[in-house]
């Protein structure tokens, strides 16, 4: 039975069993592999994904439990151009070996749009599941400040 999601805007069907983790199906099934597995557990924020906006863990979230609903992958962040979160992430320097930054990126663009001037603490509080191995962390703070500062510029 195909399953019904939006990703990226675009609709699409899977054939995958009802119990697969989204992950999967957005890796293996759709070929985005933005997305990393981490930890299979949510608990490093490697594959974080929104959904209608809101972050998830897409290593958890059986993909029946999206069905129907709008999925967006560090793919699909930017259609034109750099956003806001990815320009300060270049501007600050943050990544250093890569790999859990998808993860960071989708968890700080979520902050973002529900909270355009995030002090330190809504930053740790938002950003508290997302590990990085290098520990980025303060570069990841520094660039979450900036793209702030670039998303209020835009407007």
């Amino acid at each position: 039975m195909a399953i019904e999601l939006t990703i990226n805007g675009k609709p699409v069907q899977v054939a995958d069993e009802p119990d697969t983790p989204l992950l999967w199906v957005i890796r293996d099934s759709l070929g985005l592999t933005g997305t990393k597995f981490g930890c299979g557990m949510a608990q490093c924020g490697a594959c974080t994904v929104h959904l209608n906006g809101s972050a998830i863990r897409s290593c958890i979230t059986p993909v029946s439990a999206v069905a129907g609903q709008s999925i967006t992958t560090i793919e699909g962040v930017s259609e034109n151009g750099l956003t806001p979160v990815q320009q300060a992430w270049i501007e600050e320097d943050v990544a250093q070996c890569g790999y859990c930054q998808s993860g960071q990126i989708m968890s700080a663009t979520a902050l973002l749009a529900y909270n355009a001037a995030p002090t330190d603490k809504d930053i740790d509080d938002a950003m508290m599941g997302n590990i990085c191995r290098c520990g980025s962390y303060p570069r990841i703070k520094k660039a979450i400040h900036r793209a702030a500062e670039l998303a209020r510029e835009v407007k």
